[in-house]
């Protein structure tokens, strides 16, 4: 009996969890991150801030975990839209059209993640697997190309030097990334390319020109594939939006 009354109770406060972490998302949507407060939330849901604090015990803590929830969510996607594609090249563009499905659908937790920091807000260590996640499709995507010889060097390009080596060369060694400097350096333009334009295309950038923007983020996710040096079909790839 004891067992099953804290197995209940365990379990109406994960709802409640969820309902909180519901509430907080939508209030992003209305005031931002800065102006995310627990005392309203805890209103809109018809609670006593006092009580609020028992599941969250400060606004940074509430934040962190809409975070955390932001980067896994965003993860999912992209490690989903990856996994059925049959080739290194299909699985880049694919990660690029989930990248930006999510953020599409999800604009406010985008912004929370990729948008201006947060004043006074530290992100803890807790956030720093989920914000790899994306990160790890890219660079695995990479290897594999790499390994099955699905890479086509440029003809006339620069080897990084300099500053640039010596980053590169720690962040190969520290992270175990196995793809030479010069692949990952193109990777790392790419992909900030990618986010900057799914930030433009959110913040209304492309209004006026770009339309929708569907057609011009299929061009340029094919020509960033290109300039990574990804070889092989460029269809398409299944699910693009």
């Amino acid at each position: 009996m004891q067992r099953a009354h804290r197995t209940a109770r365990e379990r109406a406060r994960a709802e409640l969890t969820v309902a909180i972490k519901a509430e907080a998302r939508r209030q992003l949507g209305e005031v931002g991150a800065q102006s995310l407060s627990l005392r309203a939330v805890a209103r809109e849901l018809g609670m006593v801030s006092s009580a609020l604090y028992r599941y969250f015990s400060s606004r940074d803590e509430l934040i962190t975990a809409l975070i955390v929830d932001a980067y896994n969510s965003l993860g999912e996607a992209t490690e989903r839209a990856a996994s059925v594609q049959p080739s290194p090249r299909r699985r880049w563009t694919a990660s690029c059209h989930a990248v930006r499905g999510w953020a599409r659908a999800n604009p406010h937790e985008y912004s929370l993640i990729y948008g201006s920091p947060i004043p006074g807000y530290r992100a803890p260590q807790d956030t720093i697997a989920p914000a790899g996640r994306v990160p790890i499709v890219l660079v695995s995507t990479l290897r594999q190309a790499w390994q099955q010889g699905a890479v086509r060097e440029p003809d006339s390009q620069p080897q990084p030097d300099g500053e640039l080596a010596e980053q590169l060369a720690t962040v190969v060694s520290e992270l175990g990334i196995e793809v030479p400097a010069p692949l990952l350096a193109r990777g790392l333009i790419a992909w900030t390319q990618l986010f900057g334009m799914v930030g433009f295309e959110l913040n209304g950038q492309f209004v006026g020109s770009f339309e929708p923007a569907d057609a011009f983020f299929a061009e340029a996710v094919e020509r960033m594939a290109d300039f990574v040096g990804l070889t092989g079909d460029t269809a398409p790839p299944d699910g693009a939006t």
